[in-house]
This record gives structure tokens, sequence and C-alpha cells, in this order.
């Protein structure tokens, strides 16, 4: 890896890597661009035209390295590493793309000289809707990591036409419309029309046997989806590697359906045509309904089926055997959602290649490594038999074979324990039997990672218990990391500058490097720089908090900030109870001296789920109070910042003074927002949970707000009880006052009933999130934040500390560790 790192506020540090183009080359380059690829005047070129221009003069950049990359793959003869994940949250391109192949000092002089600016330009790329939360961001990390690191990988997924959804803020609730991510198209995408697959669908199973007498199975009368590639390039930083993530498109078969077709129904032959490209439409249909679960389905098969097809294309251009396929080919699976993957290699191995079961079966498990995601059981992905059967019949017959075999081994291991053999079976049985798709990524991959000690531990000694008791060695731990070079070389410059100039550049690669700073953490002279980089990144959020939500905020308050997805876990109530108590003390202390807060959330809510959506009007609800209460004036504004994104997420961190982690205990399998938003000199207020457990342990239990039950003590109380919320209401007058206040009509106009399904789960001793257990010390917590944030010395020399002790929460090192502990590969030293 090349560890020449530079100064990304230095335009002349920049080595070109465009092989001697100078700044006229790249002009003209972009002017050609205009022209041949957009038919567009360059003498009359807006912004979006000259942004799409130079997005395309970059990606023949890209593309050039890209293909000495495969090239060095396949000279080499590397094992090759499939990431397979049903969502890359990628952002915005333009910026990363220039960061990494150091070209700031062209592109920038570039476009000042052809009169444009280049950030203007890059607030016309619309960020790629290719995922919902913290699953697609971690992808996208690792594939950075992965590039930078110069392993031979490939991320695979699905091209989504449209993303989750646009939020709107409308009278307090959200609004959802549309994400037309790819109206105007997207520079960064390549088509490969030669790249295309069919996939199956319904159909049925005919039993054959081979000359030698073994069974075969043929999926017959099937139902055709075509596949067609997308890659967006991802490059490394500073070291000319390039590498691809192949997006999968639905495209319609050639053939008509002659049943309409035959007697002249054009238009339905046509429809049908067309239904089938829906597959990749939209991102994660809801699956409330039994339609919206039938295209999740077919949408997790559809990427597998392509991308194994594509994978076995790359393994034959070397090899006429399977014998070397595990020492050949690593895939792994982001959650339970590529489980499919799993039946869908035997049936290859078995029906098209002609394998054994034993053999194909041994290939299977050496080849898929699992990687979990959460510690609830009801986000345990399952599916009805009777769908999976009708979809993809096939499949079920092979999951039945894994799981008798699979049982066989339990039962001889543990003679007589039902129990057991009920709890790990690949079948739930019930009312409506279901394929456990967890159980089936454990029994057919190597190795099985949480991604926080906690959360790992957990899965252990909990979720996956029996499977650990059998495969002691399976289950691991490999804590998420984030890339440095989006999150905090690229979001927030003045900083990276900052710690530049005074340790150098090389942490940009190698994050242990930050540990540099703690010799500058009592220098005043670097808290005063320090602060002033916090100050300018707050009032630019505080400029965006005016612009989108219509209301003023003062850029020296604290700046305690929660941005996620609205989830009750997540517990956002949370942080709105303290909110409430905060404003109480106010109006009712006037004298009393407080230190000035701005509350700032922002998150999505899925559109099925109507309480996360009513904590979010309970949100806008409260800061419609507070900011037009004269007795609060500007020590406390609460504002909600619609549409979280990526590119959003850009600029709030960097202004975050106070980062927000405050899940239940024992429910965050680790997160990665917390990692960001110390990396950017935020303190964290936060439970037990997740990694918080690891910050805290990196950075110094004094450097970090830790309040609330811990996982064992969450879990003592939801089975115990010993503790009733309407006992801390009766007792805690403040609690009272909070209650009774959202049950009361405070903020909702007089009406009692508007918030009523949020105050009876807070006072309900079957609360699964035991709010009301954890406010009192959560709240005693933030007092604490308050009295600390006043002594600005104390508070600084806390916020370096984060930073410098964050070296262990780069993906690269998440990387590295699943290169050599999982993937079978050796790195470059």
């Amino acid at each position: 890896m090349d560890k020449h790192i530079v100064d990304p506020a230095d335009n002349h540090a920049y080595a070109s890597v465009f092989q001697g183009t100078g700044i006229e080359d790249f002009k003209i380059c972009i002017r050609h661009h205009l022209m041949s690829f957009q038919g567009r005047d360059p003498d009359r070129a807006g912004d979006q035209d000259v942004y799409r221009a130079l997005s395309y003069a970059l990606r023949d950049v890209l593309m050039e390295k890209w293909i000495k990359t495969q090239k060095t793959f396949y000279a080499g003869k590397m094992k090759r590493v499939y990431y397979l994940s049903l969502e890359f949250l990628v952002g915005r391109s333009l910026g990363t793309a220039i960061l990494n192949m150091g070209l700031m000092d062209e592109v920038t002089q570039a476009i000042e000289q052809l009169g444009y600016d280049l950030e203007e330009l890059r607030d016309c790329e619309e960020d790629a809707a290719l995922g919902n939360g913290g699953l697609g961001r971690l992808a996208s990390c690792f594939m950075d990591s992965i590039a930078t690191m110069k392993i031979p990988a490939y991320g695979y997924g699905i091209r989504y036409d449209f993303g989750l959804f646009n939020q709107r803020i409308v009278d307090g609730y959200q609004v959802e419309t549309p994400d037309s991510w790819l109206r105007l198209g997207s520079p960064w995408m390549y088509e490969r029309t030669s790249f295309m697959y069919p996939v199956q669908f319904y159909g049925h199973v005919t039993a054959t046997t081979d000359k030698l007498g073994n069974y075969r199975a043929r999926w017959v009368d099937t139902e055709i989806v075509m596949a067609m590639a997308c890659d967006m390039l991802v490059p490394g930083f500073n070291n000319d590697h390039v590498i691809n993530m192949r997006l999968w498109r639905a495209k319609a078969s050639r053939e008509l359906d002659l049943r309409y077709f035959n007697v002249g129904d054009y238009i339905s032959a046509v429809e049908s045509k067309v239904l089938s490209e829906t597959i990749s439409k939209v991102l994660y249909p809801s699956d409330d309904i039994s339609e919206g679960q039938e295209l999740r389905l077919k949408q997790q098969y559809f990427f597998v089926a392509a991308t194994f097809q594509d994978i076995l294309r790359r393994y034959r251009k070397d090899n006429d055997t399977f014998d070397d396929f595990p020492n050949q080919v690593a895939v792994q699976l982001n959650d339970t959602h590529p489980a499919i993957a799993i039946p869908e290699l035997m049936r290859l191995l078995l029906d098209i290649e002609g394998l054994g079961w034993e053999q194909a079966w041994n290939i299977c498990v050496n080849t898929f490594a699992y990687t979990n995601h959460t510690l609830m059981p009801e986000a345990l992905e399952t599916w009805p038999v009777d769908m999976l059967g009708r979809v993809l019949p096939r499949h079920l017959e092979i999951i039945y074979e894994i799981n008798r075999r699979f049982l066989e081994e339990v039962a001889n291991l543990y003679p007589g324990n039902t129990r057991k053999i009920q709890e790990m079976s690949l079948i739930e049985e019930g009312s409506v039997r279901r394929v456990r798709m967890a159980n089936l990524a454990i029994v057919g991959s190597h190795s099985v990672n949480g991604v926080a000690a906690l959360h790992s531990e957990l899965l252990k000694t909990n979720l996956f218990r029996h499977f650990h008791e059998m495969w002691p060695d399976k289950i691991n731990s490999k804590t998420n990391g984030i890339t440095p070079r989006r999150w905090l070389l690229k979001c927030n410059q003045g900083l990276a500058g900052l710690i530049g100039d005074k340790i150098g550049f090389d942490w940009v690669v190698d994050l242990d490097k930050l540990r540099g700073l703690e010799s500058y953490c009592d220098d005043p002279v670097f808290h005063q720089q320090w602060q002033t980089v916090k100050l300018e990144n707050k009032k630019r959020l505080a400029r965006i908090i005016t612009a989108t939500c219509a209301v003023d905020v003062d850029p020296g308050s604290l700046f305690d900030i929660q941005v996620k997805r609205i989830h009750e876990y997540k517990r956002q109530l949370l942080n709105v109870l303290h909110a409430i108590d905060f404003y109480h003390r106010i109006i009712t202390h006037r004298d009393e001296p407080v230190t000035p807060r701005t509350i700032i959330f922002a998150g999505k809510a899925a559109p099925s789920y109507w309480k996360a959506k009513l904590i979010i009007k309970l949100i806008n609800s409260v800061g419609d109070v507070v900011n037009n209460d004269p007795r609060v004036g500007d020590r406390l504004k609460v504002v909600f910042i619609p549409n979280y994104s990526v590119s959003l997420a850009e600029r709030i961190i960097p202004a975050a003074d106070l980062s927000e982690q405050i899940s239940t205990a024992g429910t965050e399998a680790s997160g990665t927002g917390n990692m960001k938003f110390a990396l950017n000199g935020a303190l964290t207020i936060g439970t037990l949970d997740g990694a918080n457990i690891e910050i805290r342990e990196e950075v110094g239990a004094e450097n970090i707000f830790i309040f609330g039950m811990t996982a064992e003590e969450a879990e003592y109380e939801k089975k115990c009880k010993s503790r009733k919320p309407w006992q801390i209401y009766e007792a805690n007058p403040a609690v009272r006052q909070i209650i009774d206040a959202i049950g009361g009509g405070a903020f909702s106009n007089g009406d009692t009933e508007l918030f009523r399904p949020l105050v009876n789960d807070l006072l309900s001793e079957n609360d699964p999130y035991l709010l009301l257990l954890d406010l009192e010390s959560y709240l005693d917590c933030q007092r604490l934040v308050g009295q600390t944030y006043v002594d600005k010395a104390i508070w600084t020399r806390r916020s370096i500390l984060n930073v410098a002790r964050m070296g262990k929460f780069s993906s690269d090192r998440t990387i590295k560790e699943y290169a050599e502990q999982i993937w079978g590969l050796k790195l470059e030293r």
C-alpha cells in the first residue's frame, strides 16, 4: 500500500494520476464530454451539464485503472472475494473520486478556469439510493477499504431505480415521496449489456437419474427474468487500484408470453414483460403484505442467481473442475438477505455441474461466511415455506435435504434432545411453517461473525447458543469500522487539515497514527484552533437548519445530535423526554443558569412503522412549542432535519458536540454512527451497547458519558420486572411532569389522544425498550454533559482524545481481519 499521504488543503501537494495530463487537457476533456456525450454547447452549459461532463472525465481515468487492476487479478491468479449485500449506501461519488485519485489540484483549477464552483457542482449529484441505513453505509465503507488495501474483491447487489423514499415533514408528520435518483441517469454507472444472465422463478421440479444412477433434478417451466450488470467503480486511496460494485438490473426476457400473444391479447403479453422488471425498481418493498414479501424474496434470489453465474463465468476461465473452488472464491453474506445463495450454489453444483452431495456441500461450507447484524429474534429473516416453495421450488427441496442431514447430525450429538432439534432446525414449525434464513446461513458457512465484541458474545450465549455449543470455533467477532477517507478527510476538511498540520497525513491509511494528537491535548493554542474548526462546522449546519427547518439556532450552543433510522430500540423517544425535561427546567427555574443546547434529530421511519412515525411527530411538536416559547429564547432549540442521507450526514456529523447513542443495552449490534461522530470530535452519551463498549475502552471512561443498565441488567428487568415504570412515574416529580405534559396535550394543542400510544408504552411494564427504567440515569447524565461543556478546556481535551484514540475503528482494520481470518488472504505488508 502506498504510504505517501498528502495534505488535501495543499493544492500543489497532489501528484497527478492523469499521467501527464495538464489543466488545459482536463478542460479539453470536459468540453469534449459536454459535446459528445451530452450534446451541449460548452458556452451555454449549466452546473448540471458540467457536473456530468466532469464525472465522465473522471470515469475515463477510473476505467483505465480498473482494467489494469483486473489484469493484475488474472495475472496473479488471485483468490477473489465476493461481498454480497442487498444495500450499498455510497452517497455521492464525485468528491470521493477526486479525493481518492489525488486530483484535487487539477479538478479545482480546471473547474475554476471554466467559470464554475466545485462545491456547487458536487451538490448537483443525487445520493445513490442503494440502501436505507447502517447496513448499506457499512458495506460502502468496506468497499473503500477493500480498494485501498488492494484486495481482489467485488461488491454485488441490486441497482434500484427508486430508493427508500424522499422524506418531507408536513405539519410535523413524515410524508414519503418517491426517491427517483436515476431520473437523469447516473454518470457513475456503466450498463454492461454484454453481461446478461437468465434468472428463473416458479415452475416445478422433475426428477431424473444420470448414467451412474444418481438422482438428478431439473427445474422446468419457469418464468425468466434477465439480470443485466451495472458497474460502479470504487477507487482506492492514492494507489491506482480500482475495483467495482456489480449491481444487477432486471430486464424482461426477449420472449413474449405466448399464452396472451397467440390469442391476440398483445397488451397483456407486453405487461407481463414489464412486470418482470419490477424486481429492481424499488429498494426493500414493504413486507407487511404477501405481495411485498414475495417481491423481496425474488429480489434476493435475483441478485444471488445472477451473481453466481458471474462468479462461475470468472472461475471457469482458469479451472476445469471445482476442486479448487473454495481456494479461489470467498463469498461473504452481509446479513441473511443473500443467504439463498447457499441452496443456489448447491443447485448449480448438483443439477448443472453434476457433483455429488458431499462434494458440493463441502465446497459450499468452505466458500461461504455469514455476518449477522441483529440481536433481536424478531428481526431474523424467515420465509413462509409455501411461498418459497412456489417461487423457488428446487431451492426448497435442497433446503429440506440440508435440514434432514443437519438434524441427523444434531440428533447423533444430542440424543433425545428434541428441544435443541426444534430450535436449530432450518424449518420453524407453527401455524405457518417458515424457513429460518439465519439458521441456514450458519449451517452453510464456515464462519459466522458478529460486528462488535458484546454482540458476538451475545450471539454465542443467547441467540445462537445451540450452534455455538455444536461448533465452538465458528462464531467470531469482527468489530465494524468506518473509512477515514470519507468520514474525516472528505467530510471534515477543516479538522483533517488541522490534524495533518500537526502529525502529517499518514493517518488516512493508518488510523492508529492519530495517537500523535495526544501530545497536543493540553496545548491551549491547539485548543483554540480545534474550537475554531468546530465552530465553522456548526455555522455551516446552522445555515442548513435555517434553510430546511426555518429555525435559527445558535452555533455557540451545545449541538446535541441523534441521527439514525427512527426505531423504538434506538430510543429517539428517550431523547425527546430529556428535551421536555430541559424545557421544563428553563420555564420553571427562570433564573437558574443552563448550558444553551440545540437538540438535532434526523432519520427516516419505515413507511408502515406507524409508531416510529408518531415519534417523529412528537419530536416536531415539541420543537414547535419550545422554539416559539419566548421564555426559552436561545437556551434550547429542538429541530428535525428532513430527508437524512449520506451527503447530509457529511454536513451534520462534523458539527456535533454530543453524539446520542442511547439504544437499550443488548439491542444494537454495533453501530457505526457512534464511530463517525467520535472520529469528528464529538463526545458520546450512550449505553453500554454495541460498539459503545469498545469506544469507551479505547477513548477512556473519563472521555465518554455512559448511563443506564448493562445488557445483563436489561435482560434481567425484561424477565423479572423488579422495577415498574409506573413506580418511577409516581416517585419522581420530574418524570411525572414529562409524561403528564405529553399525555395532557401540552405538545398537541390540547389533544390528549394523539400521543396516548407513546404514553401507554412508556408506563407499561412490558415496554421492551425500558425507557423509564433508564430515564433517570439519562437525565442525570445529561446534566453532567451540560456542566462539563461549560469548561471549554476540559471539553476540548476530551474531544481531542476521542479523535486520537479512534484508530481501532477504521474499516481498514476490520477488512484486514476479514481477509486474514475469514477469507484466507495474505495481504501486502
